[in-house]
């Protein structure tokens, strides 16, 4: 990863974003709640709606199909190893991942990281010290947690967050990653013995979330603050 440059050396827009000295339109607002909605899984399991599972970032991942003999295998076959089973299994990564970054990038258009940086600085900011604009990358990993990196990287890679908001975010991003999804796929096999509504545990879940960014980011700001000092 390359070294990160100074301020000085970013756009005037960039550095506005980072200031927080932006004005937002209004088709910034919408775009960041349409960001939001897509992105947190909300349309997936509406009863009676199947339809409008249409417009939620899962639904249009898909699924690759399966092999015929055994019918339970994908593409990526049964007993492969080494670099070609990596080699398929990063392939399969990469329709979220473009996905991800392409509907995000048309948004971002419209003003979306503007508004969720005027919006969710309040929250973040004081919170895991992070800018407000992370939040879209932080809501995109409750579904995917290869998009969620992916966008993260964006971040760093125009400079736009820093080595220690990148460590706070990739520890929010890996503690419960792909909360939503894998919480109604994977954890539904124990929705029946649940004696609490179902979004109980899913609360807690994404609390907890925060929790351990949190408590990285105390880490990082006492015991490791020698190593962020020139930055």
């Amino acid at each position: 990863m390359p070294e990160k440059n100074t301020i000085d050396s970013l756009t005037d827009e960039k550095k506005a974003l980072l200031a927080g000295k932006i004005n937002v339109p209004i088709s910034g607002y919408i775009a960041l709640i349409v960001a939001i909605i897509f992105f947190s899984g909300l349309l997936m399991n509406i009863a009676g709606m199947k339809w409008i599972s249409a417009f939620d970032f899962t639904s249009l991942i898909g699924a690759f199909g399966t092999m015929k003999e055994p019918a339970k295998n994908s593409f990526v076959g049964d007993g492969g190893y080494s670099a070609r089973a990596g080699f398929l299994f990063a392939l399969s990564l990469i329709p979220t991942t473009m996905l991800a970054l392409g509907f995000l990038e048309i948004l971002t258009s419209y003003g979306a990281m503007k508004a969720g940086q005027r919006l969710l600085s309040p929250i973040l900011k004081p919170l895991l010290g992070i800018p407000g604009f992370t939040g879209l990358t932080l809501i995109t990993d409750l579904q995917s947690t290869d998009a969620g990196a992916a966008l993260t990287k964006e971040l760093y890679d125009d400079e736009l967050i820093t080595k220690k908001e990148l460590i706070i975010m990739g520890s929010w991003q890996f503690s419960g990653a792909g909360a939503i999804n894998n919480y109604f796929s994977i954890g539904s096999a124990l929705f029946a013995f649940l004696t609490v509504p179902l979004i109980v545990p899913l609360f807690i879940i994404i609390i907890m979330k925060f929790v351990g960014a949190f408590f990285i980011r105390i880490l990082l700001n006492t015991v490791y603050k020698e190593d962020f000092k020139h930055e």
